[in-house]
């Protein structure tokens, strides 16, 4: 008999005296219990788990049996779906509008992003010397990326596309911040929370500056020794977090549980669905998204189409249906930076995704139908423009990996 099969979901007015507690509603970190399972031998044991749980998974091998009355069945699928559905629907508080555009914004987001990058520079290096996290100063620069994302959203993420770096983990730590609060935007979040989902962002994998760089930087698949040590950057961040005075508790549930999955497939703690909270839900899609589209030791870079195509693989089985298809209205089919193919045979970068026409962006072109680069870029709103200069239908035939025929982002941005 597996583990799983012995386990049994009981509301937690069943728990007696002799019972296993394999398993929590919440990450076992939010409880005073040191270790993950527990052999209940008193009746304050008992107190505190129904003070912080609602449920608990019983082991019927290892402990006593629970009464049949207390035994929590699963929801029916449809009640699930709808609960979920509504809580996604719940976060809008408000609707962001478009104040300014793109290539005004730009000039105010790139001395923006400057500094939040030689921010987060400094604050990782800090860590990696054992230093204590520069709360402060991570909290000046996200403040002034915010006012920037919503102002327009497009400008920080053009310019993380633009500006790749070959070290992942500033490159990450950076992109998690953007893309979150992006998609916190466009879910409707009130501007405080905005700040929470980028500063969770900024220190989700912060744990990883406890690894060592060889394991880090290892391009060769690793073992599951290394593994292990790999996925306790999560308690190592949590450490840090919890040093650190200020941060919020919604941060620390983010740190948490980043890498839980919505069909309970993740880690450290095996949350599914609902069990994971909606923030580190929201993260998880956002961490795996940068993730994939990120310079990696390991593996190679996606382009953001292909990341965007994953992500819709993956809705109700990794990821949380409602929210990865939200993440997707967020950020569009052909993400922003995407390189593309038109049915004219040029090919075009991505600049800015219409809220209503996800299909039809606005592009720069840069190679004409055969290929060849052009001598002045130029802009082309697909969604004002159907033909191309011939009279022919124009759209987007397919996106394109990243580095097709040679082209460089950073050479893009310095034309």
């Amino acid at each position: 008999m597996d583990v799983q099969s012995r386990e049994v979901r009981i509301t937690v007015q069943g728990l007696t005296l002799g019972m296993y507690v394999s398993r929590l509603d919440r990450p076992w970190l939010e409880t005073a219990f040191l270790m993950q399972g527990l052999k209940i031998t008193s009746e304050d044991e008992i107190a505190m788990l129904q003070r912080v749980c609602n449920h608990v998974w019983v082991d019927v091998v290892l402990g006593t049996s629970p009464n049949p009355r207390f035994i929590a069945f699963p929801e029916p699928a449809g009640v699930r779906q709808n609960r979920a559905a509504a809580e996604v629907d719940a976060l809008r508080a408000t609707t962001w509008a478009r104040q300014i555009d793109v290539q005004d914004e730009l000039r105010q987001a790139e001395a923006v992003h400057a500094s939040l990058e030689a921010s987060i520079d400094e604050v990782m290096n800090d860590l990696h010397n054992g230093k204590r996290l520069d709360l402060e100063r991570l909290k000046e620069g996200v403040e002034s990326m915010i006012d920037s994302i919503l102002r327009n959203p497009t400008a920080f993420v053009w310019l993380k596309e633009m500006k790749r770096r070959d070290n992942y983990a500033y490159q990450h730590a950076m992109g998690c911040a953007i893309w979150a609060a992006t998609f916190g935007r466009h879910l409707g979040l009130e501007r405080a929370e905005l700040q929470l989902l980028a500063l969770g962002g900024l220190l989700c994998d912060v744990g990883k500056t406890r690894l060592s760089t060889e394991l880090l930087n290892k391009r060769t698949p690793l073992t599951r020794e290394e593994v292990e040590l790999v996925h306790q950057h999560v308690q190592h961040g949590l450490e840090i977090v919890d040093s650190t005075p200020g941060l919020s508790p919604k941060i620390r549930e983010i740190v948490a549980t980043h890498h839980e999955r919505h069909d309970g497939s993740g880690y450290p703690w095996r949350l599914q669905g609902s069990e994971i909270p909606i923030f580190g839900r929201i993260m998880g899609i956002v961490d795996s998204y940068d993730a994939m589209t990120c310079v990696r030791p390991y593996a190679p870079s996606r382009s953001p189409h292909q990341a965007v195509n994953e992500l819709y693989q993956q809705r109700g089985t990794l990821f949380q249906a409602e929210l990865v298809e939200q993440f997707i209205q967020n950020c569009g089919i052909y993400p922003t930076g995407s390189l593309v193919e038109l049915s004219n045979g040029q090919v075009a970068v991505v600049t800015d995704v219409h809220s209503l026409k996800r299909l039809r962006p606005r592009v720069m072109l840069l190679l004409d139908a055969d290929k060849t680069p052009l001598k002045q870029f130029r802009m082309l709103d697909l969604g004002e423009v159907d033909q191309d200069d011939a009279g022919h239908p124009l759209s987007v035939k397919n996106g394109l990996p990243t580095g097709a025929y040679g082209i460089d982002p950073v050479e893009l941005f310095l034309h």
